[in-house]
């Protein structure tokens, strides 16, 4: 999931509304495929490790199409009335409420997945050591075990020197060159994955993946639950189907788009789910890139994991600003309705970037585990984003528009959302406290 965008706030401001140009279907496929593909990825092989194979590809494509159909509810209950965003068309169908609970679900997503993003950075730079195993940074390769390339000084000084300028820029156009880089960068990483997988294939130094789960004393069938928040956190894009489905000559063009993105998306999360598991087999990490930490055989090697690794740091370095730029907006017209715009007013402004900062600094140094996050926010607001909104919108059918196959998929849409979610959470909650009594 990458670059969200505000409840009420357009990705770009519209100068000239009538005279703009339709976008095209390949450039909203573009765009929604690149809203989509995030830190999510990163995560994908640790499900097909839970889940095994076969189940995780069944579970992208059952995922996938649910977005596919909530989406297409979005856009035609939106386009009935007189909304053209999530918030207006929740507030259409349940009055101020609905726009609040909008606003807040895609602030907890958004500074979710900023909190993710310098927990992926710090995993890159200075290691992590989970489940007590040690895995070196980048940092601490090359120059060894110090102070200041520990955790909390390099994603300090990557917060401070790199992502802080950024965040000080009043405009999103001036992020378009640096989005532009980090979409490159992401490109980078997955090819370099497939192809050092494809190499570690051809001379038979791949590990066997799992087909089928294994359940023993340790796993038990409602443990696989908790893959599934990561797949739908991985999927959810729902916060900018607005502004790229409102910059299309017509709802149907978007609503192509957004399936041919889905199945590139979905080809994408499995193709780099199943080459990490091949290439690391049971010893994934919740996060991929610690695993590139292996020292290979010949130099060529070592530079292609090094360049895994910075290559999609640095991509999340360059996303970081604009997700930070929509979650800012949010909170503005959360907090201060009555002001004037954020943009003009400068203290105000300041002091949101810096606290937003803060907190995601802090946040990531307090929860090093990316699983985690993911678990909470794909069982919570991204779930409520993806399915439960939609399909409370087709129930409710202010306009009179829903059909009797709308009321079916939407009542399957979100109690299946609601119950895999009670039950990951429910899991999540044992496993946390349940085994250390």
């Amino acid at each position: 999931m990458s670059p969200a965008i505000g409840v009420h706030v357009p990705l770009l401001p519209n100068h000239d509304k009538q005279q703009a140009k339709p976008a095209s279907i390949s450039g909203a496929v573009f765009n929604v495929a690149t809203s989509i593909i995030g830190a999510g990825i990163m995560s994908i092989p640790a499900t097909l490790k839970v889940l095994g194979v076969i189940p995780a590809f069944v579970l992208i494509v059952i995922v996938g199409l649910l977005v596919d159909i909530s989406v297409e509810f979005l856009m035609r209950f939106t386009h009935s009335g007189d909304a053209t965003t999530y918030g207006g068309v929740m507030k259409e169908s349940f009055g101020q409420v609905g726009s609040v609970a909008t606003q807040i679900c895609v602030m907890i997503t958004n500074f979710g997945c900023l909190i993710m993003y310098l927990i992926i950075i710090g995993d890159v730079l200075s290691g992590s050591k989970p489940e007590g195993s040690v895995h070196l940074g980048v940092l601490q390769e090359w120059f060894g075990i110090h102070w200041w390339n520990s955790r909390e000084f390099s994603i300090l000084f990557t917060v401070v020197f790199i992502m802080l300028p950024l965040l000080l820029l009043r405009r999103v156009e001036s992020l378009r060159f640096s989005s532009a880089v980090s979409v490159l960068l992401a490109v980078i990483f997955v090819a370099i994955c497939s192809v050092m997988a494809i190499i570690a294939l051809v001379q038979g130094k791949t590990k066997n993946p799992r087909l089928i789960p294994e359940l023993d004393q340790q796993t038990s069938f409602f443990d696989l639950f908790t893959a599934v928040p990561v797949i739908v956190t991985a999927f959810t894009f729902h916060f900018n189907v607005h502004p790229i489905g409102f910059e299309m000559g017509k709802p149907s063009d978007m609503v192509k788009a957004v399936r041919i993105a889905l199945v590139l998306c979905a080809a994408i999360y499995f193709a780099v789910g199943l080459f990490g598991y091949l290439l690391f087999g049971d010893s994934i990490m919740t996060d991929i890139l610690v695993n590139f930490d292996k020292s290979s055989d010949t130099a060529t090697g070592s530079v292609l994991n090094d360049a895994v690794r910075l290559s999609y740091a640095l991509h999340l370095m360059l996303v970081f600003p604009l997700l930070n730029f929509s979650l800012r907006a949010n909170i503005d017209e959360f907090l201060f309705p009555e002001k004037i715009l954020l943009v003009n007013d400068t203290k105000r402004f300041v002091i949101i970037t810096l606290v937003l900062l803060v907190f995601s600094y802090l946040a990531a140094i307090a929860f090093p585990n990316i699983w985690y996050i993911f678990q909470f926010l794909g069982s919570t607001s991204a779930v409520c984003l993806a399915f439960i909104f939609p399909g409370a919108i087709a129930l409710r059918d202010v306009n009179g528009i829903s059909t009797r196959k709308d009321r079916i998929l939407a009542t399957i849409m979100i109690v299946s959302a609601v119950v895999t979610s009670i039950i990951a959470i429910s899991i999540n909650i044992y496993n946390s406290f349940g085994n250390k009594s």
